[in-house]
């Protein structure tokens, strides 16, 4: 069944034992707040973890920047990247790394062209969605919308719970990439993004 954002508002709304909405447009507090957090949260919750569903792979060609720095060689990020996994020379998350690094919307690499490039794509399609991305989303804004909306600092953390509980699930399955979470070691020393092309990884 077809999911649609004003059914993941709803959920937000129900962990908060909120009546729904019929519109992300509709002239009520609540779908104000909703539509106003919606896409930031999506884009931050999509970007906080590397989500199998939602890792893409593109070959990208490089140009040569005639920098003596090391890292001359140029890769244009695309359109639909939020952020990229780091960077090996086979573009597999166990292959060798490289180095890199990123710099507004490029790449700098070591590496001469084409360059494979694992990224985080920013899909705003729920039904392209693993379930478990939907549920940690749906806690997200509930956290975001429940002080303004209820001003009861209890649903604060019934949302609160409701994410750690979401996320957990979704560590528990698989359903993140080991290792490509943002707040790891591994990911912080090499912080990057990229934009590559329509392939999505099989994991």
């Amino acid at each position: 069944m077809a999911i649609t954002p004003l059914d993941i508002a709803n959920m937000a709304l129900a962990v908060l034992d909120e009546a729904p909405i019929d519109s992300l447009d509709q002239d009520v507090k609540a779908a104000r707040l909703l539509n106003l957090h919606f896409d930031l949260a999506r884009e931050a919750e999509l970007t906080k973890c590397a989500w199998v569903f939602a890792i893409l792979r593109a070959t990208v060609a490089g140009a040569d920047t005639g920098s003596d720095c090391g890292l001359n060689f140029a890769y244009e990020l695309p359109a639909d990247c939020l952020r990229a996994l780091p960077l090996t020379r086979d573009g597999e998350p166990d292959g060798a790394p490289i180095s890199w690094r990123q710099e507004a919307g490029l790449i700098y690499s070591d590496q001469s062209g084409p360059l494979t490039i694992c990224y985080v794509a920013n899909l705003t399609d729920p039904n392209d969605w693993d379930a478990l991305f939907t549920e940690v989303l749906v806690a997200a804004l509930a956290i975001k919308v429940a002080h303004p909306l209820t001003h009861k600092s209890g649903m604060i953390d019934i949302a609160r719970s409701a994410y750690d509980r979401a996320l957990e699930a979704a560590l528990s399955a698989n359903a993140v990439q080991r290792g490509g979470r943002l707040y790891t070691a591994s990911w912080s020393s090499q912080r990057g993004d990229s934009r590559p092309g329509n392939n999505r990884i099989a994991r």
